[in-house]
């Protein structure tokens, strides 16, 4: 419990102003300009074609933040900082931000979502090429971590090819290769990421080992002949129905004794764990027709029905790896 008072309460609803200015400092491209060099409000503003009083308001609050370092009227970005948010970092976070940014107005309708639906609207494309190609690689970054820990949770000690369903540029699919040095993989997605993932998996060394296949699972069937499927952080953007017809490729997909592996939060009977899990149903809410944050026994009657057994809780956790698994027998 988090034992809430006034005080709390009032800095919770206060809490979007930060996340406002970081956000505005990010689209704007203050983190890459001082990062380059520390400049004057005058020469900021020269180079962003921002306003004066505008500008100034938002570096001192970014400076206050410790986002940026203020010394007599000079504006710089510390090395750390610049290291995740300029977009000169490889390493760096800044797609990440930019695409919360990008969520902004979604959430900011969520009153009106609630009261009344939402319509029918597009989901976020990257129409910019470079921006997606930026926010794959921000994915890469964020996800590798993870990703190896998942495979080690996996323990697919006797699984030989995987298919990796919405596999980006290969993250998962690398950690599981690296750990299971005798599997081959398979990695699916659109064909404009697919592109993107040639290009990171080249440097790897483990491309031999891969076949990288472009397509979309919402309308093609998935190639053919795996023991193990891997469905990372895809189910909570599709509705009930949408995932028994995603299991029912993946089942279409395995091999007789073949396993599907899904990554994703698992939510408490009550839906009201883990936390993180219950705020990113907010945000299916808000981005999506019918995605949401579901139950173990949601996943297993939409497995059952797509025609798996033997599901089973691998594990839970509070940062979107809850693990489920199931068997085609």
């Amino acid at each position: 419990m988090r034992g809430w008072n006034a005080e709390k309460l009032l800095n919770l609803s206060r809490d979007f102003m930060d996340a406002r200015i970081l956000l505005t400092g990010a689209e704007l491209g203050v983190f890459t300009l001082l990062a380059e060099s520390p400049k004057s409000l005058g020469d900021v503003c020269s180079a962003l074609g921002t306003s004066l009083r505008g500008t100034g308001i938002l570096l001192d609050a970014l400076s206050a933040m410790g986002l940026l370092r203020k010394a007599a009227d000079v504006y710089s970005c510390p090395e750390d900082i610049a290291n995740l948010l300029s977009v000169h970092s490889p390493a760096g976070v800044l797609p990440m931000v930019k695409h919360a940014a990008s969520l902004w107005p979604r959430w900011s309708e969520l009153t009106q979502i609630v009261q009344k639906g939402m319509a029918d609207r597009p989901g976020n494309v990257f129409v910019d090429p470079a921006e997606l190609e930026a926010f794959i690689g921000a994915m890469h970054v964020v996800g590798a971590y993870g990703a190896r820990s998942i495979a080690d949770a996996a323990k697919a000690c006797h699984e030989l090819r995987l298919l990796d369903v919405g596999g980006a540029t290969g993250t998962y699919a690398e950690a599981f290769l690296t750990k299971y040095k005798w599997m081959r993989a398979t990695i699916f997605d659109r064909p404009e990421v697919i592109a993107l993932a040639e290009k990171r998996l080249e440097k790897t060394g483990l491309l031999p080992r891969m076949t990288l296949v472009g397509g979309d699972f919402y309308k093609d069937p998935l190639p053919g002949g795996h023991d193990l499927a891997l469905l990372s952080a895809i189910i909570h953007q599709n509705s009930p129905e949408q995932n028994v017809e995603l299991y029912s490729k993946v089942h279409a997909a395995l091999i007789p004794g073949g396993r599907v592996l899904i990554r994703d939060h698992v939510m408490s009977s009550d839906r009201t764990e883990p936390e993180s899990g219950a705020l990113f149903a907010v945000n299916m809410l808000v981005a999506t027709a019918g995605g949401n944050c579901y139950t173990f026994d949601e996943i297993k009657e939409s497995l059952t029905t797509a025609g798996f057994e033997d599901v089973c809780q691998l594990q839970s956790g509070d940062r979107m790896n809850g693990l489920v698994d199931a068997f085609k027998r």
